[in-house]
């Protein structure tokens, strides 16, 4: 090696070394810097969680339906005292058109969290259970990096599942000095929890404020407040027993029904002196549940007269309810707004199906009638939904967690089936948003037979189908199928079935070919049934070869 190339091989190893250290010296510089600035990226991406990704607080009550609210019109607007839910309303979106896929409480909870209809989470029935193990809306939040938590009435059998805190009832719990289960003491067979003293819906409301002062500022929350009211037996707090003291409630249009002589309908439901009844049983000895301001009885009088006295007992109780309800969303919305977070807080107030108020002389729901089907919604998100608005759009309980991950930034999990809403909210209704629904309701009894149907913008279809399939807690005693078919734009009460009017012919047809579509894209095929597939084809709604 010459001295010249081995001063080049030289000068080159420096040129090495020194590129490698300078790059070092630069690598622990931008290190350090990265270092210095990570603080601050993170402070700013928990304002960003704070400020750009809204809060959810999700209230759901039990069997509060649209008729007692007051701003959806009906016979009682003018009574019913509900300050707080007219606010809201006014701040928010009202939602004319949103319906629940199986009537049944611990169904639609079901459907609420998954996104799903029965047959895809597996919740049936009343006696059905959501599996923890299953997908839901809260995990995926949480995953999200939302906080979650729920309380009050869970009514889902098993533990909950995606939720940083809950405290829930066991089973239906109980109106006064409830008990709660948690992490701590829960248990599948639903034994008493935890005991509070109080009415259990302002326990509730004040375990969720305790639980929003408690949290992390920083991050953005998902909480579920779950009110026991208005579910049977409807009792009240103490302040509100001099409510409607002395008011006599008007008379629902169809209370005189009296089933397939002046309907047509199919079946005989649950008319309210099943109700009467109840109140006599539990006023005379042992019964399933105690109700407010007993004793009751009917003796002597003639059926019309008793008809009435129930009536009267049970609109009272169950508007005394509705008073605690509004009672408590208003306690919610003075903390969001002294505590500045009403502006980046969307708030919901539902419920988990409608409820028969003496109409069709009904009471509870299951049915697809519109007083059971319907599902009240108000929500309040003041950077994006304008005050006082209402949408009409046909919106389903599977579409709520859907909404829940476009409002927190998340593609919509796959295992949803529903769609968010959350631009027709806004005044963008995409040209092909649904006009038509399905609906299947699992629960057999011969007083309520199992259905299906269809509902579009003015004409349903219901086939009673009538079969228990092995359905937990159904009636073994099957009922013969029959047919029902409501022009609602002529018959928004639903007090005349025109299934056999040859005007209704085509309408008719129509339907029930839309059944079939709507069934399929639910991806209800009732393989493993072929009994009653059978029965579908003996109807000419499929094609079993």
């Amino acid at each position: 090696m010459s001295k010249q190339e081995g001063h080049h091989e030289f000068h080159l190893a420096y040129l090495d070394k020194t590129y490698i250290t300078s790059g070092i010296y630069m690598k622990k510089k931008l290190l350090l810097l990265v270092c210095g600035i990570m603080p601050f990226i993170s402070q700013a991406q928990q304002q960003a969680d704070t400020t750009l990704r809204p809060n959810i607080i999700f209230i759901l009550t039990d069997d509060f339906t649209a008729q007692a609210w007051g701003t959806y019109g009906g016979i009682f607007k003018d009574i019913v005292k509900n300050p707080n839910i007219e606010h809201l309303t006014q701040q928010g979106a009202l939602l004319t058109n949103v319906f629940c896929t199986n009537s049944i409480c611990t169904p639609s909870r079901a459907a609420i969290l998954t996104g799903q209809y029965s047959h895809k989470n597996l919740v049936y029935t009343l006696d059905d259970a959501l599996d923890p193990s299953k997908e839901n809306i809260a995990k995926d939040l949480q995953n999200a990096g939302y906080q979650t938590a729920v309380f009050g009435k869970w009514h889902l059998k098993k533990m909950p599942s995606g939720f940083d805190k809950f405290k829930v009832l066991p089973g239906h719990g109980v109106y006064h000095n409830p008990t709660y289960l948690s992490k701590d003491n829960w248990n599948d067979s639903e034994e008493a929890g935890t005991p509070y003293q109080g009415y259990v819906d302002d326990i509730t409301t004040q375990m969720s404020l305790d639980w929003l002062t408690q949290r992390n500022p920083s991050k953005p929350f998902f909480l579920l407040c779950h009110f026991k009211a208005t579910h049977e037996p409807f009792d009240f707090a103490e302040r509100f027993k001099d409510l409607y003291k002395d008011i006599e409630f008007p008379y629902p249009a169809t209370f005189l029904d009296s089933g397939s002589t002046t309907t047509g309908r199919s079946f005989e439901g649950q008319p309210l002196e099943e109700l009467g009844h109840r109140y006599e049983q539990a006023s005379t000895g042992p019964f399933w549940t105690s109700y407010p301001e007993l004793p009751f009885s009917t003796k002597g009088m003639n059926p019309m007269e008793a008809r009435k006295k129930i009536y009267q007992k049970f609109i009272k109780d169950y508007l005394r309810c509705v008073a605690g309800v509004d009672d408590n969303l208003g306690k919610i919305m003075q903390y969001l707004k002294t505590a500045n977070l009403d502006d980046n807080t969307v708030v919901i107030l539902a419920s988990d199906q409608g409820y028969f108020l003496g109409e069709h002389n009904f009471m509870d729901k299951r049915l697809m009638y519109e007083e059971s089907l319907r599902m009240p919604f108000v929500i309040s998100y003041p950077k994006e939904i304008k005050g006082g608005s209402i949408l009409q759009d046909m919106i389903l309980n599977i579409d709520f967690a859907a909404l829940f991950a476009d409002y927190a930034g998340i593609k919509k999990p796959a295992y949803i089936q529903g769609r968010s809403f959350r631009n027709n909210l806004m005044g963008h209704t995409t040209n092909d948003w649904r006009s038509s629904m399905y609906y299947r309701y699992w629960q057999h009894a011969p007083a309520r037979p199992a259905h299906l149907g269809v509902r579009d913008q003015r004409y349903k279809l219901i086939y009673f189908y009538g079969q228990p399939l092995d359905m937990t807690g159904s009636d073994k005693k099957a009922t013969l199928p029959a047919w029902e078919f409501y022009d609602l734009q002529k018959d928004p009460q639903e007090t005349h079935n025109a299934i056999h009017d040859k005007q209704y012919i085509k309408q008719i047809a129509r339907l029930k070919k839309r059944l079939i579509q709507l069934k399929a894209e639910a991806e209800d095929t009732d393989e493993t049934r072929p009994a009653f597939q059978q029965l579908l084809a003996q109807e000419n709604l499929i094609d079993t070869h």
